[in-house]
């Protein structure tokens, strides 16, 4: 039962700070209005890296249905448990973007913009190009799981330096790529939150997009299983 509450709670605490921070960043009369991508990129590396420390030797720290999926796929997870983390994960990501919400009630009623609200819970894209969102989503799932795997070949990397060395890939891959998609590279980040923004009586949201959840769905899914098929195909030995 442990596993399945860290993956709950690590995802909510997940969502929490990294929706939070976007709430923080772009909704008005917020007292960080206009800080900018960095700072949002900056604090979507902490919000993952924080419930790593403190779930990672309770569950692994998944929070990411892809990257269980691929896991699974690649024989490093146990398959009968995938169903619960995946649930515990999408459960924990709607709860904390309910959280936002609530905490920025009044920032949210003040802001006009549906697509500005909606931004808080869910990704969307630039230049919206469904094949290419995939792609991108894809791309970006692939470096994340890939790198992780990749830490095996450091013997040395303790599992603190190892949480610090994630962090560096979400950055590294939200300023690289985060401009194309808003980097979801996880099924629960994005399509809890949305489910969030769907029901949620917020004022003047708009619509929750959900045509756009398959990119949010199958991009990660694909690109982490690639990855994970990709390192164990190296002879590393």
């Amino acid at each position: 039962m442990l596993p399945y509450i860290a993956e709950f709670i690590g995802t909510a605490l997940l969502i929490l700070l990294g929706d939070g921070v976007v709430a923080n960043v772009n909704l008005n009369k917020s007292g960080m209005k206009g800080a900018g991508a960095v700072q949002i990129t900056l604090a979507w590396g902490l919000a993952v890296m924080i419930p790593a420390f403190i779930f990672g030797e309770a569950s692994g720290a998944s929070f990411n249905p892809a990257l269980t999926i691929a896991l699974a796929v690649g024989g490093s997870f146990a398959w009968d448990m995938v169903p619960g983390y995946i649930v515990a994960q999408f459960a924990g990501a709607f709860v904390g973007a309910c959280l936002v919400y609530i905490l920025y009630k009044g920032q949210f009623d003040a802001t006009e913009d549906p697509a500005t609200k909606r931004g808080v819970f869910c990704t969307g894209p630039s230049i919206r190009n469904m094949p290419l969102n995939i792609l991108s989503e894809a791309v970006g799932t692939f470096v994340l799981v890939f790198a992780i795997l990749g830490m095996a070949q450091v013997p040395e990397l303790s599992a603190g330096l190892g949480k610090i060395f994630v962090f560096g890939i979400i950055v590294s891959i939200g300023m690289s790529l985060g401009g194309l998609t808003g980097y979801a590279i996880n099924p629960a980040r994005d399509i809890g939150p949305r489910l969030a923004h769907a029901v949620l009586p917020i004022k003047g949201k708009g619509d929750s997009d959900w045509g756009y959840a398959v990119v949010t769905l199958v991009g990660p899914i694909v690109g982490a299983v690639v990855a994970v098929l990709c390192y164990n195909a190296i002879p590393w030995a």
